[in-house]
């Protein structure tokens, strides 16, 4: 049975959170997907780096948290070491879960480029690699023989980019509408039950839901390099980020709340994108007052949902978590499936 070596660049929530799947189902994935899981090298900015091609024993990889140990202690280095990690381990499949620069997707855009040159397949929850060098990064992949996947940058564990390649076959995708940040329309919704804005945004940080500085999820940006993706991948739009227009929900104020509720409508931040008679494609993120009728209107909290525009079918709504290392990790399982799946022409269970 087929036995894929992985290495975890990244030992944060999301990777951690792979190894510990691993470490607890990973007879039961063996046996009920066909191929198993060994992890040969981890890295990461507190820990360093270790390989171990024979396999990481992960019961003692999984205490380790980053204090004053370091995997120096474990025949490893204090170091990263990503490029030589990357490039020269034993590993077949490069899980990619680190930090991303937005504005030019590194150092992930980096990572995964080392890995596709040394014929090593990747998947990657970072939506900078994605958004900003998806096309390049793919025909590289491509070019080596090797697969590029990255479901989780979108919506974590829910599988709306292969949903919609797959199950849309026959169908004309004209265009699509979703909440994409579980942030912002936690905030929002919130503002509705009466707090104002800056007491919404404290509340979503002692919850976890907001980072120390929120900005990337409350200004929009990071709906913004999902749209961007989603629109390439789904529509070929062949977009830019510039091309994707920007406004966040710091203007919402709890009067335009009040407003919209009397009116019959709530406010959520929506990112879309449609294709023009043209073809080309007019794609953008801002908060929009919806009708409590709207597919959207009802997303609540954490959860994201993609209304996807059809010929054939209408409006067609995917939702699922949008958020959280349990459902990213999950994320990383179903491209490392999907990747089993094309290699061996079997159907992916995902």
């Amino acid at each position: 049975m087929t036995t894929y070596d992985i290495a975890l660049i990244g030992f944060g929530g999301v990777n951690r959170t792979l190894a510990e799947l691993v470490a607890a189902r990973g007879d039961t994935l063996r046996s009920e997907l066909g191929f198993g899981l060994r992890i040969v090298a981890i890295t990461d900015l507190r820990l360093g780096s270790l390989v171990q091609p024979e396999g990481i024993d992960l019961g003692t990889a999984l205490t380790m948290d980053g204090g004053s140990e370091t995997f120096a202690a474990d025949g490893g280095s204090a170091n990263t070491n990503n490029e030589s990690v990357i490039r020269n381990c034993t590993a077949d499949i490069i899980c990619e879960a680190t930090f991303t620069n937005p504005e030019d997707g590194e150092p992930a855009v980096s990572h995964v480029r080392w890995a596709l040159e040394s014929g090593k397949s990747v998947c990657t929850t970072n939506k900078g690699p994605v958004a900003l060098r998806g096309a390049e990064l793919t025909s590289l992949a491509e070019q080596n023989g090797v697969q590029f996947e990255f479901e989780g940058a979108v919506m974590s564990g829910t599988p709306v980019i292969r949903l919609a390649k797959k199950m849309f076959a026959g169908l004309t995708l004209n265009g699509f509408e979703g909440i994409l940040n579980g942030t912002s329309n936690y905030v929002l919704g919130r503002m509705e039950s009466g707090l104002d804005f800056q007491a919404a945004i404290s509340e979503a940080q002692k919850l976890g839901y907001a980072e120390a500085n929120p900005a990337a999820d409350i200004e929009g940006y990071d709906v913004q390099l999902k749209v961007l993706i989603l629109a390439n991948e789904l529509l070929d739009a062949g977009i830019e980020l510039k091309d994707v227009q920007r406004q966040g929900i710091s203007a919402v104020t709890p009067e335009k709340i009040q407003k919209a509720t009397r009116e019959g409508l709530r406010w959520k931040l929506v990112g879309s994108a449609r294709r023009n008679l043209d073809g080309s494609v007019t794609a953008g993120v801002s908060p929009v007052a919806l009708p409590l009728d709207h597919g959207l209107a009802g997303v609540s909290g954490a959860t994201n949902a993609v209304s996807f525009e059809t010929d054939l079918l209408g409006a067609v709504t995917i939702s699922g978590p949008g958020a959280g290392r349990i459902e990213t990790a999950y994320a990383l399982l179903s491209d490392i499936i999907a990747m089993h799946a094309a290699r061996t022409g079997a159907a992916a269970h995902v």
